[in-house]
């Protein structure tokens, strides 16, 4: 099989050419223009660190985060930098006081590392973690948003609900779900880890309590740069997860949310102030700017789905209308393809790599006999290569 060329657009990436990459959604890939805005950052930092980290780190970080805010329909001082969005939700957790028979609910779709944030804290004050099982293959949102609501009870104190669900790929309704849980008391904490740069996002208008997203993902900004978005009455509560200099500050300029999270100790920043520049180039790269770019990756992904579906004989698992540019397809259920065991790759992961030199993620969800393959596109993907996936597919399995 030749392999195929990706997109035109992809020499903006630094892929290695020998290498189908397909798994975009897994850590993002990063431009050589923004990457090479954060060597020149790196280097500035090491000529004086004095300078860069005590006089230049403040204006840095207000630019970074003003465009990030404008980017988002957010308010600049209701966000603040963290390494990713899984950081974000255990700094929110962290943050919250529960009581022994309180309830936090969430749903079965619910990324693993932040389903064990939840179950670590539950372990710690005694609260008690209520899944919602939500079916997939869906056909609708009601059948997201009526087992949330089902499930909150005069108990349920915090819903840790995806924007967008990484295992099945289904952009979850928050638009109606956030406002619900607020009817009912219950604050919500979106896990939106996907959503920025993917689908459309007023984390204002959205008005949850907790929003934590990632820059690195689908922004294509370096790796290390996350955000959390606090509503404005709820960030007197929330402290960074590192407790620094901050917390006893004489100063009045800024606010204690701000002082707090802006400094916790030395690390490098460079990632989060590469954000800027990543929504500037990436957005560049289409003419019609963010909204084609998520229209663009968008479509592929429908595309790559369908194209999936017919080489498998299976049917896609939700409507397009709940897809965005993440997309599962479930794999025929087959003996002679074993779970893996952790932290291995699944064996036809592998088989994919090793022949083909494809990057696509291959998993179980729900539970380990049932495995799925994970399509995410972005710009620098074309459709040829996942005529290319669909071909080597049908291979492996045979």
């Amino acid at each position: 099989m030749t392999r195929p060329d990706p997109s035109p657009l992809a020499a903006h990436w630094t892929f290695d050419p020998g290498l189908t990459f397909l798994n975009h959604g897994a850590f993002g890939a990063c431009p050589g223009e923004v990457l090479a805005l954060q060597a020149e950052l790196r280097a500035r930092m090491e000529v004086d660190p004095i300078d860069f980290l005590v006089r230049a780190i403040e204006p840095l970080l207000d630019e970074a985060r003003a465009r990030l805010a404008d980017f988002l329909g957010a308010e600049p001082d209701d966000l603040a930098f963290v390494d990713n969005a899984t950081a974000g939700v255990n700094t929110v957790l962290r943050s919250l006081v529960f009581q022994p028979g309180d309830e936090l609910l969430t749903t079965d779709h619910a990324y693993n590392a932040c389903a064990n944030a939840l179950q670590a804290m539950a372990e710690r004050t005694g609260a008690r973690v209520v899944v919602a099982p939500v079916p997939f293959p869906v056909q609708h949102p009601s059948e997201v948003s009526e087992p949330v609501l089902a499930a909150v009870t005069g108990r349920t104190r915090l819903a840790l609900v995806d924007h967008v669900t990484s295992a099945t790929g289904v952009v979850f309704p928050v638009e109606t779900l956030v406002p619900a849980l607020q009817e009912r008391g219950v604050d919500t904490l979106v896990d939106g880890a996907h959503a920025p740069g993917m689908v459309p996002l007023d984390v204002t208008a959205l008005g949850a309590a907790y929003y934590s997203g990632n820059c690195h993902k689908w922004l294509c900004a370096p790796k290390g740069a996350g955000f959390l978005h606090v509503r404005r009455d709820r960030q007197a509560a929330i402290r960074p997860l590192v407790v620094s200099h901050g917390a006893n500050s004489p100063r009045t300029d800024r606010s204690r949310f701000r002082l707090e999270f802006d400094w916790t100790g030395t690390r490098d920043p460079t990632a989060v102030l590469c954000v800027a520049r990543a929504i500037e180039v990436v957005g560049g790269l289409v003419p019609g700017g963010w909204d084609e770019v998520r229209a663009r990756n968008g479509a592929l992904a429908r595309r790559a789905r369908a194209l999936l579906c017919e080489a498998l004989g299976v049917a896609p698992p939700c409507p397009e209308a709940m897809l965005g540019s993440l997309a599962a397809v479930a794999l025929p259920e087959d003996p002679r393809w074993p779970p893996p065991v952790p932290p291995a790759l699944d064996l036809l992961q592998e088989r994919l790599f090793e022949r083909h030199r494809i990057e696509v993620p291959v998993y179980g969800w729900p539970v380990p006999h049932r495995r799925w393959i994970r399509v995410s596109p972005h710009l620098h993907n074309s459709e040829a290569q996942y005529i290319f996936l669909a071909g080597a597919l049908r291979d492996a399995l045979a």
